[in-house]
């Protein structure tokens, strides 16, 4: 199983929207896939229209009970694992824990479902934590959207900063460009001086209103219209991560 984690310390950047439609398109390719709605604001859970069940919260989950709050989606192959409202305590809930644990907890809270999933996709909140670090151990691929501009560009460098102090591998850091407005001068000077960096993929995904237009429909981009240019940018965007995950 290969843990891929949509992450950015920026909020605004299209962490949920990436995470939904890599998901989406990773099971209509075949894979089992699993996505872990991470963030207590429950966007991803909302766009799959599925609410998690009033008896699951953080502390099963961190107690590793939470298999059974898994549901499936409408589509074939994709499954998630609905946010709740506590999740905004999981940082102290893994404070809590033995020094030694802490940092490995939801590592080995994941392991389990190995057995059952080929992919298991994260959406992960903004913020730089206790939780971030665990999310940072438990990947194979810690996948970062980023804006070109320079606020984003600073989430990059924070993130970079971190696998560094938590003597991490910097090689499973693979970002690319989200909301990318080609109009803009800044977005296109950004771009040129950054794709060279081994971390950025090719792809970028564009600033389309289809994309925006997911909070009305509450569906992926390609389960509305499947050749659409948000659909095809985001498979290309999935069909580069697989790649580049193989030789991780």
């Amino acid at each position: 199983m290969k843990t891929v984690a949509i992450y950015s310390s920026k909020g605004g950047v299209g962490k949920t929207a990436t995470a939904v439609n890599l998901a989406y398109t990773a099971a209509a390719s075949g894979k089992r896939v699993l996505l872990c709605d991470m963030d207590s604001q429950g966007a991803a859970s909302y766009y799959f229209r599925i609410r998690a069940k009033k008896k699951f919260n953080s502390q099963k989950l961190l107690a590793g009970d939470f298999v059974k709050y898994i549901r499936g989606t409408d589509f074939i192959n994709l499954d998630l694992l609905p946010a709740h409202f506590s999740f905004r305590n999981l940082d102290l809930a893994l404070n809590s824990l033995g020094e030694k644990e802490r940092r490995m907890a939801l590592a080995k809270l994941l392991k389990p479902l190995d057995e059952d999933y080929e992919i298991l996709i994260l959406d992960c909140p903004p913020n730089l934590t206790l939780l971030s670090e665990n999310i940072i151990e438990a990947s194979d691929v810690l996948v970062c959207p980023v804006i070109p501009t320079t606020l984003s560009l600073i989430a990059l460098e924070q993130l970079l900063k971190l696998f560094g102090k938590l003597e991490a591998d910097k090689g499973k850091i693979l970002a690319f460009f989200s909301m990318v407005e080609r109009r803009k001068s800044m977005h296109t000077t950004v771009m040129e001086k950054y794709r060279k960096y081994p971390l950025f993929l090719k792809s970028a995904i564009p600033f389309l209103a289809e994309i925006e237009k997911m909070g009305i429909s509450r569906l992926p981009v390609g389960a509305v219209i499947k050749q659409s240019p948000a659909a095809q940018e985001y498979t290309r965007l999935w069909q580069e991560i697989w790649k580049r995950s193989k030789t991780l």
